[in-house]
């Protein structure tokens, strides 16, 4: 019971790789507020998770969302030792498509929201000690062309953990940051369907993509989460983690039109990495 009595926000928690850091998080003994936008959905998670779990719907985009959910993870629990910042708007975008009012939307939930879920918290962590996991991309060091505001929101989430890790150290309040890879969610799996790739395309992701014959799964990046929740990462602030299959900075760059393999021809659908600049 790593995180045993610990209360947890996290935030994105109905599906995906919050769904599995708010699971494995109970599953080591912590309470867990999920968040989510549907409530339906997050009904299921906190109905599976029971006593150990208190469900808030709220939309990020809210400027005044941040303190409900804070709030509400004291009504519930009474304290607060982690927060979780994993909600993100993934969005396709490129410099032509984009205009204000999609990238200020963007930027509100991707960027701003994880800023002002600190502020609120920050009087409750400062007592607990507690520490705090922003969930990132490595899209923030280049990113897809065709994901243009979220890349940008994710290098600002990156300075954001950096700059606030330096100023809350000497409140003890700890700030870490995972940048992700390629992570199989239901939300990705069903965006690449859409797109275009057949059914089974996990099992069809060239080497380049995936060295070890599969990419991540969000069990991978909960499993990783409880440590930097819990006082074994103490006294550790300030770092960034990339997790992925090969290092994302300084790795020959693949093209970002290869194809899968055997499955489509030059005019097709294709698989997109997150492109790495060599000399980044």
């Amino acid at each position: 019971m790593r995180l045993k009595d610990k209360v947890i926000i996290v935030t994105g928690s109905t599906t995906g790789v919050g769904e599995a850091i708010a699971r494995r998080c109970a599953a080591e003994g912590a309470k867990v507020l999920i968040h989510g936008s549907k409530r339906q959905v997050g009904e299921r998670v906190a109905a599976a998770l029971g006593s150990a779990a208190c469900l808030h719907i709220d939309d990020l985009s809210d400027a005044k969302a941040p303190e409900r959910i804070v709030a509400a993870a004291l009504a519930a629990f009474g304290r607060l030792d982690g927060l979780v910042n994993n909600a993100a708007w993934v969005v396709r975008s490129n410099i032509h498509t984009t205009d204000a009012a999609l990238f200020d939307r963007v930027m509100a939930i991707n960027v701003r929201a994880p800023l002002l879920l600190i502020q609120a918290a920050l009087e409750q962590l400062q007592r607990s000690k507690g520490s705090v996991l922003n969930i990132g991309s490595v899209n923030a060091y280049t990113g897809e062309t065709n994901q243009l505001d979220y890349s940008i929101s994710k290098g600002a989430l990156m300075t954001l953990s950096r700059n606030l890790a330096d100023a809350l150290a000497a409140r003890g309040v700890r700030v870490n940051h995972f940048n992700l890879g390629w992570i199989l969610t239901p939300n990705e799996y069903k965006l690449k369907m859409s797109e275009g790739l057949p059914a089974d395309w996990p099992e069809r992701v060239p080497g380049e993509f995936a060295p070890s014959g599969r990419i991540l799964t969000p069990e991978h990046i909960a499993a990783a989460a409880v440590f930097w929740l819990n006082d074994e990462s103490r006294p550790l602030s300030g770092t960034v983690l990339d997790l992925e299959q090969y290092p994302v900075i300084g790795r020959n760059p693949v093209k970002e039109n290869t194809l899968l393999k055997g499955v489509y021809d030059a005019s097709g659908p294709v698989l997109r990495r997150h492109p790495a600049k060599e000399n980044n």
